[in-house]
């Protein structure tokens, strides 16, 4: 399962501060079923123990960096027990999967519907266009409608149909000023920070959705990569939203 996984987004396309691959567990178990999520915490580990998966494979790692102390005093600690204690390994495929052709970025793209998906900068992002142009503020409804969410960040509406989008699943805003240089009308991501708004009026379109929201798909990817590479293992979307930010 692991290899299969590393096939198709190589470890070393992570970025040099992530921590992608085999979180928890030992890699010649025998898997039972696999759950597939964007984040690890105790509900998802319940969720997979109710679903007789002894897998969890994540998009965000369950360890950034390393732990001093393995007890009860935060989630990851507490989630890293609960693992071990129930016999669930933990498999995350970070930004090895971002930035791999066919990954995250590139089902997004799918999912709007473009076309001619291409890296943005290679190996980052992803770029495509629309079939048919489309006015600024239908663009950002289709974006609103694809991913399911109530509202959307975005800078002042373009006086120009959009044709050509930048996507970058995450915390993408590094990737703004390459999309204006890729000539794309318009740039998807999940978070950015507020100054980053200011100077692009009428040059390109910001839609940003969330990060939880932009990445959400994530998990179709790795189904269909088992479905594809270890055909006899049972494998199941969390059903668990582990989204921390609530919109009120």
């Amino acid at each position: 399962m692991l290899s299969a996984l590393e096939r198709f987004a190589p470890l070393p396309l992570q970025e040099s501060w992530d921590n992608a691959g085999l979180q928890v567990g030992l890699t010649e178990t025998e898997v039972s079923g696999a759950l597939l999520c964007l984040d690890v915490n105790e509900a998802i580990l319940d969720e997979a123990r109710e679903k007789g998966c002894n897998l969890v494979v994540s998009h965000h790692p369950l360890l950034f960096r390393g732990l001093k102390t393995i007890s009860d005093l935060t989630d990851v600690q507490r989630t890293v027990r609960k693992a071990i204690r129930l016999d669930i390994a933990v498999i995350s495929m970070h930004t090895n999967m971002d930035n791999a052709q066919g990954g995250v970025n590139w089902r997004i793209a799918e999912k709007l519907g473009l076309q001619d998906i291409t890296y943005l900068k290679e190996p980052s992002g992803a770029v495509g266009e629309l079939p048919e142009p489309l006015a600024a503020d239908d663009f950002i409804l289709l974006v609103k409608n694809t991913f399911g969410v109530e509202c959307a960040m975005c800078n002042q509406l373009l006086r120009r149909p959009v044709r050509k989008v930048a996507i970058c699943g995450g915390a993408g805003d590094f990737l703004l000023d390459d999309a204006l240089k890729a000539g794309a009308d318009a740039f998807i991501t999940g978070e950015m920070h507020y100054h980053q708004y200011f100077g692009y009026e009428q040059q390109i379109q910001i839609c940003v959705i969330g990060h939880y929201q932009s990445e959400q798909f994530t998990a179709e990817v790795f189904q269909e990569i088992i479905r594809q590479e270890c055909p006899g293992v049972k494998t199941y979307i969390a059903e668990t939203n582990t989204n921390p930010i609530l919109y009120l």
